[in-house]
This record gives C-alpha cells, sequence and structure tokens, in this order.
C-alpha cells in the first residue's frame, strides 16, 4: 500500500507542471530506491525475486488507478504498464544470463512465475473491459500481455532447455559483436585477453621457497 501511495503521491507531483511529450521524456523504469535494492542484491535469485516484486507493485498500481476515474490518471497507468513490460524484459535477461553462468534459479524463476500467473488475468480483464480512457494506453496494456505471456512461457520451460537456448543466443550475440569489431579493437580485446589469462596463470603459479634470482639445482650436479 505504501508503495502505491508512493507513485500516486509522484504522479499527482507531475501532473501539476507542465506535461513533456512521451517521445521527449527519458524515464527510468524503477525507482531510484529500487535501484539501490537491485544493486545491494547481487545473487540472482534475489534480484528476480525484487524484479517480481516491482512488478507486481506496477499492477497494483494500475488496478488503483482504475478502480476509480479522476483526471490525469491516463498517464499515470500508461507509464505504470509501460514500466511493467520492461520489468518483465529484464526479468528475462536476468535469468537468461544467470543461467549461462550455470546458475539455481529454481526460487527465482518461481517467484517470476507466480507473480505472472497472477498479473496475467488481471491484465486481460482490462483488455476484454476496456476502460473509458482505454485509447490512451491500449498499446502498451496490449504491450504488457504479450510481453508476460512471453515471459511466463520461458518461467514454464525446462531449465536445461532454456540453459541450452540462452547460451546458443550469447554465442549468436557474441559472434556478432566479433564480426562488428573493427581490426583495432579485436587487437585491443586480444590484448586484454592475454594479459588476463597470464594474471590468472600468475595467481594459480605453484608458491617456491626459493629466494629472487636463485636457481633451482640440479641434483645431478651435487
Amino acid at each position: 500500500m505504501k508503495a502505491i501511495l508512493w507513485y500516486v503521491t509522484a504522479w499527482f507531483v507531475m501532473a501539476t507542471v507542465p506535461l513533456v511529450p512521451l517521445s521527449a521524456q527519458s524515464r527510468d523504469f524503477l525507482t531510484g530506491d529500487e535501484i539501490d535494492q537491485i544493486r545491494e542484491a547481487q545473487e540472482p535469485n534475489a534480484r528476480l525475486v525484487l524484479y517480481a516484486k516491482f512488478a507486481k507493485q506496477r499492477i497494483e498500481l494500475v488496478k488503483s488507478l482504475l478502480a476509480k476515474e479522476k483526471p490525469g490518471r491516463s498517464l499515470m497507468i500508461h507509464n505504470a504498464l509501460e514500466d511493467y513490460a520492461k520489468i518483465i524484459d529484464t526479468i528475462d535477461d536476468v535469468a537468461d544470463q544467470a543461467l549461462v553462468k550455470s546458475g539455481d534459479l529454481k526460487s527465482g524463476i518461481g517467484a517470476v512465475e507466480r507473480m505472472e500467473e497472477d498479473a496475467l488475468p488481471v491484465l486481460r480483464r482490462y483488455r476484454d473491459r476496456p476502460p473509458n480512457d482505454i485509447a490512451a494506453y491500449d498499446f502498451v496494456l496490449k504491450t504488457a500481455i504479450e510481453t508476460t505471456m512471453d515471459s511466463l512461457d520461458l518461467a514454464q520451460e525446462d531449465l536445461g532447455k532454456r540453459t541450452r537456448n540462452a547460451e546458443a543466443k550469447e554465442d549468436r550475440e557474441k559472434k556478432a559483436r566479433e564480426e562488428a569489431m573493427t581490426p583495432k579493437e579485436k587487437a585491443e580485446q586480444q590484448k586484454a585477453a592475454g594479459e588476463a589469462a597470464a594474471e590468472q596463470e600468475k595467481k594459480t603459479k605453484a608458491p617456491t621457497l626459493m629466494r629472487p634470482g636463485e636457481k633451482k639445482q640440479d641434483p645431478d650436479k651435487k
């Protein structure tokens, strides 16, 4: 409830100043506090749980706004739905990246799946029984529904299959990036990789008790 009140208050303040066209605005789809929470949650499952929580809050905000007609709500609904869809896209990206690194995501994906199963009927209800101001956010509502459906399919997919698909996608993107590189960029990448490999070898090299400059003596020459 506190989150909903925060969003409503924030949008009320925005409604009192001249509006900038949506295309000219640059909005973050997370609040500053939410961004801080994500940064603190380094473990992928924890991040997925947080993203699911933030997505649910956007749905609750939309439900609250649609419960009562009032001036200015159309823009608030539009942006809440737009932010929701972006959060869902981010969820899928975070999950795929973690799966490639062989992470165990059962708890995080489970939280996402439950949230999306609850959100989808709500979104479809507004699509089937459109409010009076639906024209202002019809496109983003449709996008939110399609994004949720696609993401839910991924959440319910076999993790082994999803991991293989994520790995194949990463390989394609890596190849595309390499093909787009200039010769100079490729040389710099190879140099950086060589330096990283040398540093890793240095760290894993077996320790020695010999003093600097001292050579190992051949036992046969004693």
